[in-house]
């Protein structure tokens, strides 16, 4: 496993190497003090597995140096690590081409368990900044009260959103069958995650066959049940 550090802060750096060291003994890890100098460590190592991206430096331009590197490296998933939670920043970072977004106040614990979650193909956001961007691309209040959900947790479109990654469907593919940009897709699959307590796709699927928000046909593919009623939803 080889992980890129990228934050103009060399003691931030030697923080997080302490805690990317818990991923596992097998983890090559590497540093990068400006964004220029990740894109060159990032074209020597193309067996990167994850870069762990600061969004303030002296050379980055923000959440477009995360599209950029997305665009150049569009194999390596990126987490930013930032010290704002900004909710704007959090949407346009996960449509820029993030998969994970940590606040630098987090928990060493919570920060490995986002770096899990994302090594293994999933989308994560801390609790709290999940529900407040939620409620953002919910259109609703912070305190995520302005909208339904079911018994699950999950809202109407958050239901949606499950029918289509139970079929296989990318995040872009999802964005292009609902009308949302990919990066709301991302923090409603990130929701879904939390909600259905997984990981990652395939564990949110099983889950789905499971508590029986979707089926199972013959041959293996998926069939979604009717949509869930409005009484389902308090």
């Amino acid at each position: 496993m080889k992980i890129l550090l990228v934050d103009d802060h060399a003691l931030f750096r030697e923080g997080m190497h302490y805690i990317v060291s818990q991923l596992g003994e097998q983890v090559d890890i590497l540093d990068a003090g400006c964004f220029s100098e990740a894109m060159t460590i990032a074209g020597n190592n193309p067996d990167l597995d994850l870069v762990m991206l600061d969004l303030k430096m002296p050379d980055s331009e923000g959440v477009g140096s995360v599209n950029l590197f997305h665009s150049r490296y569009p194999r390596i998933p990126i987490v930013v690590v930032s010290g704002t939670d900004y909710r704007g920043d959090i949407e346009s970072a996960m449509n820029s081409g993030a998969m994970g977004f940590i606040s630098k106040a987090s928990a060493s614990k919570d920060m490995v368990q986002a770096l899990r979650v994302v090594l293994d193909g999933g989308i994560y956001l801390p609790p709290q900044l999940l529900l407040q961007a939620v409620a953002r691309v919910e259109g609703g209040r912070k305190d995520g009260r302005s909208w339904r959900v079911n018994r699950f947790g999950l809202t109407a479109r958050q239901m949606e959103v499950l029918q289509h990654l139970a079929h296989g469907m990318s995040n872009k593919g999802i964005a292009l069958a609902t009308g949302l940009a990919e990066g709301t897709v991302k923090v409603h699959v990130a929701a879904i995650y939390q909600a259905l307590k997984v990981g990652n796709r395939n564990e949110a699927t099983r889950a789905a066959l499971k508590l029986g928000l979707v089926e199972d046909r013959k041959g293996g593919s998926m069939k979604a049940y009717p949509p869930v009623q409005d009484t389902a939803y308090q």
